[in-house]
Formats: structure tokens, C-alpha cells, sequence
């Protein structure tokens, strides 16, 4: 024991020695053309799928998809019960309500006929500017963020059915307003045209235009619901809730089949190697 620090410090098997230059298994970074010491192509995903980085961030698509799952649990189980919180929210909304033109025209952005057709012009032009890419299955995820918007109403009427929330005092006599269809309707309309077409965009200046946009008229859409109302604002915090899980599947299948044909396209090179 007396002699523990007087010799030189050991390599430890499996730790120092994997990444010290010339060992076995060791690809230092060499100015040679030799591959570096973590090729982009080596990288491995995270345990949720999140493509590989340096360093990695782990976590992500869990917490995008737990949040609002939770969320989501909570609201549906305190309107279900009328609960505190549902209390709380028709009170609120007896104090923000004011019916004017103003705030239903807010609320018609979420119409189908309004929303719907923004989408489609989305999907249009992301399957052009794919097709012109030479990518693969060009048409992949124009096709899936169309299947989405038409799942909406299976999303959306059975919860309405199920919990059967009367509206507010301004809607007069009826049940089915919980969650609200056009929150969602507008949400994954929107959103959905958003994801397709961001990562086409030239500059980062216009991508913070799109996704600025895309907020604004959700807010406006959610504004002008309960303004005027035609929704208590739990049944528009929940389609947002419900939505921000569709909208998180969709850009991640979007991701990976990006990476997919990406990897099937071979790279086209402008000058001489």
C-alpha cells in the first residue's frame, strides 16, 4: 500500500485506451483522408429514436409526447367530474366572453372550408419541391399529414360523445363541446402545413415567419372560440393538448423518413473529388 502513488498512472482496459491514438478499435481524426474518430455515419440513435448527435440529447420525443398526454388526462378528468378545475374554467369564462363580429370571425379560421384548404396547398407544394429533389417516395409525407387531418373527426367525436359537455351559456342547450373540433381542426390544418413545409425553406428568418405564423392563427382561432363563446377555454387547452400528440408523431415520422431517403439518394457531386 506504501507504494501506491509512486509509479506512473495505469491505462485502464476498455476506458483511456479505446481513444488513445494507435490502439485497437481507436479512428483518430487524421488530416490522411482517414475517417474520424466519430464518423457522422457511426452515430447511434438515443433510447427515443432522436437521431444520433454530439452530444446526444436524450429525452425529448418522451417528454413532447408525456407533457400533454398528462395534461390532457388531467382536464379530461376534471371536466368529466366537474371538478375544481372545471369550475374554475366557466367562471373564466363568464368574465372573458363578449360576442362581437370580431371574435367570430377569429373563431371561423378554424372552419374546415378555411383551414382544410391552406393544408392542401401544403401538401401540394411539399410534394413538388420533394418530387424536383429527386427523393424518395416523394409523396410519403404529404400523404401522411393528409391521413392525419382525416383522422381528426375519429379523434375528436368520440371524445365529445363520451363526455358530453354542455357549452356555454351563449350556445344555449346542447352537450358535445369538450374537446373543441375547431381548436383542432385549425391546430393540426396549420400545424401540419407548418412541418411540411419548414425544412424547405431558404432561410432560418423565413422559417421563424412560417412558425410565427402558424402560432398566431392557433391563437386567434383559440381567441376568438372563447371570446365569443362558442367553447369554455379547458375544451380548447385540451384539443391542444390532443393535437401537440398527433402533431409530435407526425414530425417525427416526418423526421425519420426524411433520413430514410435521404440515405437511399445517392449524393450528387458538383466538381472533381
Amino acid at each position: 500500500m506504501g507504494d501506491a502513488g509512486s509509479g506512473p498512472p495505469q491505462l485502464r482496459p476498455g476506458r483511456a485506451l479505446a481513444h488513445t491514438p494507435g490502439a485497437f478499435g481507436s479512428t483518430p481524426h487524421r488530416s490522411d483522408g482517414r475517417p474520424p474518430q466519430t464518423p457522422r455515419g457511426a452515430r447511434h440513435p438515443d433510447p427515443d429514436g432522436h437521431p444520433g448527435t454530439t452530444p446526444p440529447v436524450p429525452g425529448w420525443p418522451t417528454f413532447l409526447l408525456g407533457l400533454p398526454a398528462l395534461l390532457l388526462a388531467l382536464i379530461t378528468w376534471q371536466v368529466a367530474a366537474h371538478g375544481p378545475l372545471a369550475r374554475a374554467d366557466e367562471r373564466l369564462s363568464d368574465a372573458v366572453v363578449h360576442p362581437n363580429r370580431w371574435f367570430e370571425l377569429l373563431a371561423d379560421l378554424g372552419n374546415i372550408t378555411v383551414a382544410v384548404p391552406v393544408l392542401v396547398v401544403a401538401l401540394v407544394l411539399a410534394a413538388r419541391c420533394s418530387r424536383r429533389a429527386g427523393a424518395d417516395r416523394w409523396w410519403l409525407p404529404s400523404v401522411a399529414a393528409a391521413v392525419l387531418m382525416a383522422a381528426v373527426p375519429a379523434v375528436i367525436v368520440p371524445l365529445k360523445e363520451l363526455i358530453a359537455r354542455p357549452g356555454p351559456p351563449v350556445m344555449g342547450p346542447g352537450t358535445g363541446f369538450f374537446p373543441s373540433g375547431h381548436t383542432a381542426t385549425a391546430a393540426v390544418a396549420y400545424g401540419a402545413a407548418t412541418l411540411l413545409l419548414l425544412p424547405r425553406l431558404p432561410s432560418a428568418a423565413a422559417r421563424r415567419t412560417l412558425v410565427a405564423g402558424c402560432l398566431a392563427l392557433n391563437l386567434a382561432v383559440a381567441t376568438g372560440l372563447v371570446a365569443r363563446g362558442y367553447h369554455w377555454p379547458l375544451d380548447v387547452l385540451a384539443s391542444w393538448c390532443l393535437c401537440a400528440l398527433l402533431l409530435t408523431g407526425l414530425a417525427m415520422f416526418l423526421s425519420r423518413s426524411t433520413r430514410r431517403s435521404s440515405a437511399r439518394t445517392p449524393s450528387r457531386r458538383t466538381g472533381p473529388s
